[in-house]
Order: structure tokens, then sequence, then C-alpha cells
């Protein structure tokens, strides 16, 4: 069965962007040649989904082809319907159907990007199957929390953790069965 991975930036703090959705402080662990397994990680995924304010930020300052680049499977979760571009759906319906549809498929392992809303979401529906969680070495003390108040406690089994000498620091959790 595919796995439902998460694998994102946060400051120390816990917080995935500040305030205005602003990513900015991820430049500060950019470096040339170092990419912190994320192209290696890619290879595993063939969908990606993502709320429609991470996606729209990223088409922004990236380009859509960070996406969608016509190998995966694109679902940009939105309340307002959107023309499909490409391989990237605009999906209005309900996040734990598509989820458990995409599951149940053949394919590679799922990829969400965030944001804050669509992780809680799929944390209250116990969805998300392994967690790798980038530390950027900055306090931000404002901003978009990655874990939000009133999902229910969930134990997870650590696999490995990776330090950078950006001061990045990687973790990567399995859910516990």
């Amino acid at each position: 069965m595919r796995k439902l991975i998460i694998y994102i930036a946060t400051s120390l703090d816990g917080y995935i962007a500040k305030p205005n959705d602003d990513l900015s402080f991820l430049k500060l662990v950019e470096k040339e040649g170092e990419d912190y397994g994320y192209e290696k990680f890619t290879q595993t995924i063939d969908t990606i989904i993502l709320g429609r304010r991470t996606y729209d930020w990223v088409v922004k300052e990236i380009g859509s082809s960070h996406y969608d680049n016509g190998e995966r499977n694109v679902y940009v979760i939105t309340r307002k319907p959107r023309t499909k571009v490409g391989k990237t759906k605009f999906y209005t319906g309900d996040l734990t159907e598509l989820v458990l549809q995409l599951k149940s498929e053949n394919g590679k392992n799922i990829y969400c990007d965030g944001g804050a809303e669509i992780i809680n979401e799929l944390l209250k529906n116990d969805l998300i199957d392994e967690f790798i969680i980038s530390i950027i070495p900055i306090l931000l003390g404002n901003g978009t929390r990655l874990f939000k108040d009133g999902r229910p406690e969930q134990t997870l089994k650590f696999v490995n953790a990776k330090t950078f000498d950006t001061g990045l620091t990687q973790l990567y959790y399995k859910r516990k069965n």
C-alpha cells in the first residue's frame, strides 16, 4: 500500500511560515549543491498533495514545474474550483476520501507538502505514515504553526536524524501501527 509522507521544513519553534505566508527564512539554509535529500525523496513519489496557499507561493517564487513536471499527479486542496493545469488538479472534495482513494491505488508514495491546515486534517484522521521534518536554525516567534491543537495524540517511531553544516537538522519518523 502507498504511504503518505510529510516532507517539510519548520523553524526551531515550530513555524512553517512567517506571517503573510512568508517562507523567506528557508533561504538561511540554501547551499549550492545541497538539497537535503529532496531529489532522492522525490524519486519515491508520484503524487503530491498540498494546500492552495503553499501552491500559489511556490508557483510565484519557483514556478509551476517544481510540482508539475509531467511525471506526477498534483492535487491542490482548495475551496474554490479552478481549471486543471497540466497534471495539476484543484480538488474541492473531502481530503480524507481523496487520500484513502489514492492510498488504495497502485503507484509510488504520496507526498504532502503542506500547508498546516492540510497536515492537521490528515493528522486528525491518522492518514500520515511518515514524517520527514527539516528544522531550520531560527526562532521565528510568530507565523503558521506546523502542528495545531485539537488533534489526537500519536506515537511515532524514530527512524533517524541527519545534521548538516548549514545548521539544518532533518528528523525522520514513521507512524507506529
